[in-house]
């Protein structure tokens, strides 16, 4: 053993910074981890995604083969009485020629609605537009602010008088002129001896509230006189708020007097009932008027206040007014846009050039989606192709694709569905149905009987909000996504993830239209936010610190991870 580490000790002595770098990287490595090992046990880190605009693009796939036949059955994709048959067995027909009509009224009437609907909405658009202008809101809000002054100086018509009236029915000798008496003492001597401590709390509650009242009114007057209708917006809001404190100061110490009379009144009648003194019903009265005037302004000042406030806040809310108003005029153009492609799948045209081979009914015949109104023979290549009873459901007349071929790999040309089995066929328990799909451009490699290969798009969402389709999960018939309430910061250790002790709150969504890939979010979410799209949570297979050796690689156990979706 010794001569062992006698070799080795030889060989680092030998080779010192051959072992000085093999002994760094072993600690280096040891203390990556180590610290990888240790950081990550416990934690839950959240991967995140924003919520985009884009497009989705929905499709059903199916495979068949290019039909050696060259008929196509024409049938209606909506029911209804015939209304005009416009060919014959053996006519030549253009793509694209009417064929046969069926009773469109109200389809027609559905245009007209949605016309009108998507007029109005303009409309509501243009009046917001135009209130929400920076010129109308700048107006609005100046009349807010010369309406908070014309109020603020209609309250100083009421205040001065209040105030006098308060000092000369309180704080004079009006009553006991021949004493010199102040009215508020002579109230006092009128409380028989069991009322007399009493009546001192509601006397002294009445002075506080007077002197505080007072006081305000004195700063508040000398603000008023300082500024004029023209003074700065922050001037006359300032002095807005400041008189509407002013006025419920003195509105509280009305109601102390009034209190402190009514208690007098009240000992008066123990003494003496149904005697009460004259000078008692006219303050009374007079207090009732200034109660009325305080209630008023303050009413009027509250009302300003709320006025202005609105007004400033009009500004940021008049953008969000107008998109949702703009969002509403799309909302009619896309009711508009699919009432008028309803009311086109009443008047029947020829999917492709050809010649008629057959017309089975007649005109005021009932049809619908089964029926068969005609059949063109076409020298067009139509690839038939099998589809399950959940993806056929998703198709229509008309709707593009795109075909590829396994004998012919690097080509794809595009198609349109020209027919849809309306009875499917019964294949161990599943039902398929077969479409047919005329290609837009001919190719002579393609010949009857090949494989192929349709992807048939279904569904174009240009311009909406779009996440993971791992984003989105379900509660009952309730979808919703996580996400924080403030945005995670970018991971910056190198892992996937960022960490996270809160966790994320659950954000309700009405989810549109899909692909494998994407999902629209109708609503619950805005442009840029922020949400959950992977959640990890770590867990420790060992609660000991790991060695050395096994830190760089040995056999150590190492961390697991569990990903949840």
């Amino acid at each position: 053993m010794e001569k062992y580490w006698s070799k080795i000790k030889t060989y680092v002595l030998l080779h010192k910074v051959i072992s000085s770098i093999m002994a760094l990287v072993i600690i280096f490595g040891g203390y990556l981890g180590y610290k990888k090992m240790k950081s990550t046990t416990g934690e839950t880190r959240y991967v995140t995604a924003l919520v985009e605009k884009g497009t989705i693009i929905s499709s059903v796939s199916g495979t068949g083969q290019v039909s050696a036949s060259s008929q196509i059955d024409i049938k209606p994709e909506v029911s209804g009485t015939i209304t005009g048959i416009y060919v014959n067995p053996g006519d030549s027909v253009q793509e694209g020629k009417l064929l046969f009509s069926i009773d469109s009224t109200d389809a027609q009437k559905a245009v007209r609605d949605a016309e009108i609907n998507l007029q109005n909405a303009n409309l509501s658009l243009q009046k917001l537009q135009i209130q929400n202008s920076d010129t109308n809101l700048n107006t609005d809000l100046a009349k807010a602010y010369d309406d908070g002054f014309n109020t603020v100086s209609n309250t100083f018509l009421d205040l001065p008088g209040i105030m006098n009236g308060l000092n000369t029915m309180f704080f004079t000798s009006t009553v006991s002129q021949s004493t010199g008496q102040w009215n508020i003492n002579w109230y006092e001597g009128q409380v028989i001896a069991e009322d007399a401590d009493a009546v001192k709390i509601y006397k002294q509650n009445l002075i506080d509230s007077y002197d505080a009242a007072l006081k305000a009114y004195n700063d508040n007057f000398d603000s008023y006189k300082s500024a004029s209708r023209t003074s700065d917006n922050a001037t006359i809001e300032a002095l807005i708020s400041k008189t509407y404190d002013t006025v419920k100061l003195i509105s509280t110490a009305i109601k102390n007097a009034n209190n402190y009379i009514d208690f007098v009144n009240s000992s008066i009648q123990k003494r003496s009932p149904n005697n009460t003194p004259a000078i008692i019903t006219t303050h009374k009265a007079t207090l009732s008027d200034y109660t009325s005037k305080t209630n008023t302004d303050l009413s009027n000042l509250l009302t300003i206040k709320t006025n202005i406030t609105s007004s400033k806040d009009a500004f940021p809310n008049s953008n969000i007014d107008i998109q949702s108003a703009e969002l509403a005029v799309k909302q009619k153009e896309n009711a508009l846009s699919d009432a008028k492609q309803n009311l086109s799948y009443y008047y029947v045209r020829a999917p492709f050039s050809g010649v008629m081979a057959s017309i089975p009914v007649i005109k005021g015949d009932n049809a619908s989606s089964g029926t068969t109104l005609g059949s063109i023979i076409t020298s067009k290549k139509v690839a038939v192709i099998s589809l399950n009873e959940v993806d056929v459901a998703k198709i229509s007349l008309g709707e593009k694709g795109t075909l590829s071929f396994d004998a012919i790999p690097l080509l794809s040309i595009s198609g349109k569905v020209v027919e849809v089995d309306s009875i499917g066929t019964v294949s161990q328990g599943v039902v398929n149905y077969n479409v047919k799909i005329s290609f837009d451009t001919d190719d002579t490699r393609i010949k009857p009987g090949m494989s192929a290969t349709a992807d048939i798009i279904t569904n174009v969402k240009q311009d909406v909000l779009t996440v993971p389709n791992s984003a989105i999960k379900k509660s009952g018939n309730i979808s919703y996504v996580e996400m924080f309430s403030s945005p995670l910061p970018a991971s910056t250790d190198g892992l996937q993830g960022t960490p996270s002790s809160i966790a994320p709150i659950n954000q309700d969504v009405e989810v549109g239209a899909s692909n494998d890939t994407l999902s629209e979010i109708i609503s619950g979410l805005k442009e840029g936010d922020q949400i959950v799209v992977k959640t990890i949570v770590s867990s420790s297979s060992s609660s000991t610190a790991p060695s050395l050796i096994n830190a760089v690689g040995g056999s150590g156990r190492n961390n697991a991870a569990r990903v949840l979706r």
